[in-house]
Parts: structure tokens; sequence; C-alpha cells
């Protein structure tokens, strides 16, 4: 069964970075359109950048410029460099594989940021 396991959350000083990562199993990355949502508290999900299989990434506006998603499809894996965190950024960060009708999530990795 397809699984997407995040890691690289944690606590960081405003202005810092952190990188996420999502490892894929069961599922060939290169057919999915990955991406990041994150969740703050009392907050809806919010989609954060995504990229599609063909290559075509989209960000929101509050965190372009400052965020950078890529893929490793031989690696299965999908990366979140995040640049001049703000506290604004504290959230919990989910996964997600999209190709129509399926849509996978990961379990999220809490990502804090300080002022």
């Amino acid at each position: 069964q397809v699984q997407l396991v995040e890691s690289g959350g944690g606590l960081v000083q405003a202005g810092g970075s952190l990188r996420l990562s999502c490892a894929a199993s069961g599922m060939i990355l290169s057919h999915y359109t990955m991406g990041w949502y994150r969740q703050a508290p009392g907050k809806q999900r919010e989609l954060v950048a995504d990229a599609t299989s063909g290559g075509y990434t989209k960000y929101a506006d509050s965190v372009k410029g400052r965020f950078t998603i890529s893929r490793d499809n031989a690696k299965n894996t999908v990366y979140l460099q995040m640049n001049s965190l703000k506290p604004e950024d504290t959230a919990v960060y989910y996964c997600s594989a999209k190709v129509i009708p399926s849509s996978y999530w990961g379990q999220g990795t809490q990502v804090t940021v300080s002022s």
C-alpha cells in the first residue's frame, strides 16, 4: 500500500531554515503530483507548494521566494526547503500524493518557529 513518511521538522528560530523530506513507498512517485500542506492550530489545512509529474510547481503566496519544493523520482522522495522562516510558518506539515482519482497523505511533521 501507499505510504508517505515525513521527516525533518523541528524547532527553529525565526530567520532559520529547515528541510522537510517525504519518503514514498508502494507507489511510483513520478506518476503523482506531490505536495506539501500545512495546518496551524485552529486553522484549515492549506496548500504550501506542489509539483506535478511534469515538473510544474505552485506555491502559496505566503511562501513564495522562501520555500522550494523539489522531487527526486529516483529516490521516491519529495523535499521542501524552507528558508527565512517566520513564526507564522508554525504548523504541522503534511506530504500529499495525488493522481486522479486517488490521494494519499502522510502523518505530518511539526514545524515550530520561535520569534
